[in-house]
């Protein structure tokens, strides 16, 4: 055995032993701070016995964390994972209490409840107590990466590829304005050092946000460095009218988001609501991507697919909703969390966060409660458990399942960092809250660029966004009623008196006695029109998008139809304040767009006259042509207000962070990509919609890999040779 070789070992040796006495000492102490722990016997015992006792549990403690934890994850794995979750401490702290009962001293024990807490803590001073003798030795997270990836590769029998290898890392609703505003404050220093930016003191020039900057504020009599090499730039696309992960993620890993004219719609001819996030529904989205294109998706080659709605085509599957719901051994979307949890310092430290997120959500939204924030959401009952899973959980498990890909050589990983969103959505796409969300991202970026240099294979890292989110107080909050209330008014149907008591209500109701010829009145809820008994609508929300549906009427409504039998219910929604624009179908004109003032636009004449369209910016008109061809487009689709100077938009759902519709930064994402890869569109193109950016994502595959990707669409799942 060489000289550098034994140096490893008894490194490995000398860490054991560092960790085994620091997980003693720790022991010891919470043996002296907590009533219901001892070491000794009720007569007690020398200071030697104790510390003796301490030892061999610290040592049974540890050798039942390693052998027998990866056991009990591989069992829970059918439990639902923010369950596995808040069960960590209480199997640990099982483990502590089998410790204490086969320790060789005969000694120790600790009320159940108190077992959970000293579980818990030397789990995690144990996880940090070896990372740190891991800093201290240069070297140390060097090899423990290569021998990692060198176990796989014995595993698989194969050396690794010498082409590059690609991961894209999906930061879910993080807009390309609020990313070069991050990377120029210095909140996330990893994408700022990719673009070659500086932190900058200063407004950013109105030039390309993705150019090298050198505006850094240097201490006095110290003279400017030059800016880091640049080596990514940062393209801007636009989504479709449909601004929100399903459709945006089913085009970029299907190659087409045909027929996805929202996050959640109402398909008459099945008599169901489609839902981008429950499982059914992804999985048969995902089922008539595959069959509208002829292919599987972009990953098939040898793929991953993490945290993800869709499969994308891949093998290899973690956290992937649309395999969810599967029974049996078709569904491997939880196998992600065996491979983090079997570590219980993972899961430790894991639940540790968990937690104190929990606690850092319940302190923010008081703070902003008490500083009667504006605008400003309900965030309790499960909310804060919700928003811990998503930072914290779900961060966690993906990216270890990113590393775990890339130390296995694997040829394309796509993973769905859903963070940023969900604070969002609740704290607001600009607040401090999720600013902080930024900065974790950026450090997660970090690490697996870090991976990157130990991986079996190069590889090139890509990051980009499915939408962004638009600012902007809810419609409820503004107007006093939902949409739901104000189609119910338009129509004459019953409403709450506190809604008849608002100003739209109001409105809604006296356009409905005009359109039907009664004398103004209050009360009497016998003026609602008589063929509305027939159907009462089915009102749906997507961020700032509504759908109204009729359930009745088995195919798309008309706008004569729904004139008929609702005279005043496009007129009461066109003329609304808080609302954009109505595309509805007309017998007449094909599409229509109706606006405030009797604005009708067809959609032929949009390019001459956008009307309505005006201030939603460029592409609008081609966004709404799209949806309109849709089989399930729903009978009026509402888009909300827009106001193009703060770029806010009002939700229909309960958030200040929205997404769905139309307007603002919600419809412009971000493509992060490596200069060696070629540019995504030509010098003044523009990137338009989730399939175009599929498109890219597959060329650039193909230049990795060469002719081993096929560069038309096929079936079947091909393997890296």
């Amino acid at each position: 055995m060489g000289g550098g070789r034994w140096r490893r070992v008894l490194s490995g040796v000398w860490r054991s032993v560092a960790v085994w006495a620091v997980s003693t000492v720790t022991m010891l102490a919470l043996a002296g701070l907590l009533p219901d722990f001892q070491l000794q016997s009720d007569t007690g015992d020398s200071a030697t016995r104790i510390a003796l006792t301490a030892g061999a549990g610290a040592a049974v403690f540890g050798l039942l964390s390693s052998l027998v934890w990866p056991l009990l994850v591989r069992l829970l794995l059918l439990v639902p994972a923010l369950v596995l979750g808040l069960l960590v401490f209480f199997l640990n702290g099982s483990l502590l209490l089998i410790a204490l009962r086969i320790n060789p001293s005969g000694r120790g024990e600790a009320a159940p409840e108190t077992a959970v807490v000293v579980a818990a803590v030397m789990s995690a001073v144990a996880s940090a107590t070896g990372a740190a003798l891991a800093v201290r030795d240069d070297d140390a997270y060097r090899r423990r990466l290569y021998r990692l990836a060198d176990r796989r590769r014995r595993a698989s029998g194969q050396a690794g590829p010498s082409s590059p290898g690609t991961v894209f890392l999906q930061l879910d609703g993080v807009g390309h304005d609020v990313l070069t505003d991050a990377v120029r404050k210095g909140v996330m220093p990893t994408v700022a050092g990719w673009l070659g930016v500086v932190r900058d003191a200063g407004p950013r020039p109105a030039t390309d946000p993705a150019a090298p900057h050198t505006g850094e504020r240097t201490p006095p009599g110290t003279a400017p460095g030059p800016a880091p090499r640049a080596t990514h730039r940062l393209t801007p696309w636009r989504t479709d009218w449909s601004s929100q992960t399903g459709a945006s993620q089913l085009g970029i890993l299907h190659g087409t988001n045909h027929d996805v004219p929202a996050f959640r719609w109402y398909e008459k001819d099945s008599r169901e609501v489609m839902v981008c996030n429950r499982p059914s529904s992804a999985a048969e989205l995902q089922r008539r991507a595959v069959a509208h294109t002829g292919d599987e998706g972009l990953l098939t080659f040898d793929g991953a697919s993490r945290g993800n709605l869709f499969g994308g085509g891949a093998e290899q599957l973690a956290l992937v909703l649309s395999v969810a719901a599967r029974r049996g051994r078709g569904n491997r979307s939880r196998a992600g969390y065996f491979a983090y949890f079997s570590d219980p310092a993972n899961a430790v430290r894991t639940a540790m966060s968990f937690v104190a997120d929990v606690g850092r959500e319940i302190g923010q939204s008081t703070r902003a409660r008490l500083r009667k924030q504006r605008p400003r959401v309900g965030r309790g009952g499960l909310y804060p458990f919700i928003r811990a899973f998503a930072t914290v959980v779900e961060r966690d498990v993906v990216v270890a399942s990113v590393i775990g890909d890339m130390l296995a050589g694997r040829t394309a990983v796509y993973a769905d960092l859903v963070a940023y969103d969900e604070v969002a959505h609740h704290s607001g796409p600009r607040g401090r809250d999720a600013e902080k969300v930024l900065a974790r991202l950026d450090r997660s970026l970090a690490l697996v660029a870090k991976v990157a240099e130990h991986a079996p294979r190069p590889y090139r890292i890509v990051v980009l966004s499915d939408h962004g989110q638009s600012p902007g107080e809810t419609f409820l909050t503004r107007y006093g009623l939902s949409l739901g209330n104000l189609v119910r008014a338009g129509c004459g149907l019953p409403v709450p008196r506190k809604v008849r008591r608002t100003h739209s209500g109001a409105e809604a109701r006296a356009a409905v006695r005009a359109a039907l010829r009664r004398p103004v009145e209050e009360g009497a809820e016998q003026h609602r029109p008589p063929a509305s008994r027939r159907s009462e609508p089915l009102v749906l929300a997507s961020g700032n998008l509504g759908l109204v549906s009729f359930p009745d009427v088995p195919h798309r409504m008309s706008r004569e139809e729904i004139d008929a039998r609702h005279p005043a219910l496009l007129t009461t929604l066109a003329n609304h304040p808080g609302i954009g624009f109505l595309l509805v179908r007309s017998e007449e004109h094909g599409g229509l767009v109706l606006g405030a003032h009797g604005a009708e636009v067809p959609l032929d004449a949009l390019d001459d006259d956008p009307g309505p369209l005006a201030d939603f910016g460029p592409g609008a008109a081609d966004a709404v042509r799209r949806t309109h061809s849709f089989p399930h487009t729903a009978d009026i689709m509402v888009n909300s207000w827009y106001e193009p100077a703060e770029g806010e938009v009002l939700a229909f759902e309960e958030q200040i962070g929205s997404h769905g519709g139309l307007g603002g930064a919600q419809g412009r994402p971000f493509l992060l990509s490596p200069l060696t890869l070629s540019a995504p569109v030509e010098d003044g193109a523009d990137l338009v919609g989730a399939e175009q950016v599929h498109h890219v994502l597959r060329r650039w595959l193909r230049e990795s890999l060469g002719p081993q990707v096929p560069q038309t669409e096929g079936r079947g799942n091909r393997r890296a040779a």
